[in-house]
């Protein structure tokens, strides 16, 4: 499988370490400062593009590949506004597009124990929630997508919260998000309930960017031959 790599930042290089030679070969990077001649004949070459870029640049780069065949597992967060035009280009082109704001297996599984969680919580009103998240100081969006998508998929289960917050004052019915941009933190997520005689807490601390350039690389495997629009669930068959 010839993969190409769209941004070439921590993650980009991580995933070069990691791809697994003959199986999984890096043909080469494209990012802002790539002439066009270059970045087209590296699409023209690749069999699926990994794209972990910057939230400006993720939706041209991802358009880019979609209109011209090349399957993308994508990482890149703080663009999800666009999702539904790349999800109608997918369909127009029948093409292949693979999405999830954090590769990692781990926190996959942390998001399917806290939607077990979220409902069983829903009877148990006297535990209130909140999320934080940490981390490093060179990460452009805040909250995090993975701290984004951890909220998501509580709300799916628990009625008395209706959308997730940053403010340092949430009403009732906010899930409150703190977020904290420190040192080189990997990534530090943590889900608790909290009543007046105890707190429940879910966590995933991430010790190395190797989990999430793993399972890109899975995903990039896993998509190749496919079309349609998939994720991290798909993949690993979670509920």
């Amino acid at each position: 499988m010839k993969v190409l790599l769209i941004g070439y930042g921590k993650m980009g290089k991580t995933i070069e370490r990691l791809a697994s030679g003959k199986s999984q070969q890096i043909i080469g990077y494209i990012d802002s400062c790539t002439p066009a001649q270059k970045r087209q004949n590296l699409i023209n070459q690749a069999d699926v593009g990994i794209e972990f870029s910057h939230p400006d640049a993720a939706y041209d780069n991802i358009v880019q590949c979609i209109t011209q065949g090349l399957p993308v597992v994508s990482g890149t967060t703080g663009w999800l506004d666009q999702i539904q035009a790349i999800e109608q280009l997918v369909k127009t082109h029948n093409g292949a597009f693979f999405y999830a704001s954090n590769y990692s297996i781990g926190v996959n599984i942390f998001w399917a124990v806290n939607q077990y969680l979220a409902k069983i919580m829903e009877t148990y009103p006297q535990y209130d929630i909140q999320i934080k998240e940490v981390h490093h100081i060179h990460k452009k969006d805040e909250p995090s997508g993975t701290a984004i998508t951890t909220a998501d998929k509580i709300l799916d289960h628990l009625s008395r919260k209706k959308t997730w917050t940053l403010s340092d004052q949430p009403t009732p019915q906010d899930i409150p998000i703190h977020s904290s941009r420190r040192g080189e933190v990997f990534g530090y997520h943590e889900v608790s309930y909290h009543s007046p005689i105890d707190t429940i807490s879910v966590i995933h601390d991430a010790h190395s960017r190797d989990g999430f350039a793993i399972g890109a690389l899975q995903a990039a495997q896993w998509i190749k031959g496919k079309n349609g629009i998939y994720t991290m669930r798909d993949m690993l068959g979670l509920p």
